[in-house]
């Protein structure tokens, strides 16, 4: 994922900067208003950190001008802690709210769920008739519940079914742990690591291509298919 922080303090900036990078998000920093605008027009990015007191532009301005330019998701992240500024910063285009101090768990939560509401909002790879979804040397075959690689049939459970289709929908993308357990177990993350470490495990041993599962040390899982 990658982030862009406009945060004009530079030791909150590096403090958060840290934090995010120990979780596999990967940040460039705008020190104000017009730099992050530069940077959106020029770059590429999953989730903005909105800081709303900026030496250039008032950070309202900045929200509204960006949702010009996309519609990327905007965390605003303030010391305004009053009902209007969350209010209008809401009406006017930001996807969520943060009041300074935050706890940097509770952040990291919310930066996930406003990037995974943004990519159900995106088209999935297209599947073929049949609900056929064919990523390299694997076919997942989703009304039969089938999968094959380099075109022998593999015998999945029902978890490593779902699990595997999960990760195919969005090839590359990392999926955190918490983020599988919750649609694949359809429960929380307390207590069940191991069970997914387990399901993994097998998955990599019935496809017989273990790189394809690739682990991001700290954050969750991806589909890694090979270079074409």
């Amino acid at each position: 994922m990658r982030l862009l922080l406009v945060e004009d303090d530079e030791h909150v900036a590096a403090a958060l900067i840290a934090v995010l990078g120990r979780h596999g998000i990967s940040v460039a920093h705008a020190r104000g208003g017009e730099d992050a605008l530069t940077r959106l027009r020029n770059g590429s990015f999953d989730v903005v950190l909105l800081d709303l007191t900026l030496p250039d532009l008032d950070g309202f301005e900045v929200c509204g001008r960006i949702r010009r330019l996309t519609s990327i998701p905007v965390i605003m992240v303030t010391a305004r802690a009053d009902v209007r500024s969350r209010i209008h910063g809401l009406n006017i285009g930001a996807d969520d709210y943060v009041v300074k101090p935050y706890d940097t768990g509770e952040l990291l939560a919310r930066i996930h769920a406003v990037s995974r509401r943004k990519a159900a909002e995106e088209p999935e790879r297209a599947e073929g008739p049949g609900g056929v979804l064919s990523l390299g040397p694997v076919t997942l075959e989703h009304a039969s519940r089938q999968v094959t690689v380099d075109g022998e049939r593999i015998a999945l459970t029902r978890k490593e079914f779902d699990l595997l289709a999960l990760l195919a929908h969005r090839p590359g993308v990392v999926f955190r742990r918490e983020q599988i357990i919750s649609d694949v177990w359809q429960t929380s993350w307390e207590g069940t690591g191991r069970t997914l470490e387990v399901h993994i495990a097998s998955l990599r041993s019935k496809l017989r291509r273990p790189e394809l599962v690739e682990t991001v040390r700290g954050v969750g899982y991806r589909l890694a298919l090979p270079p074409r």
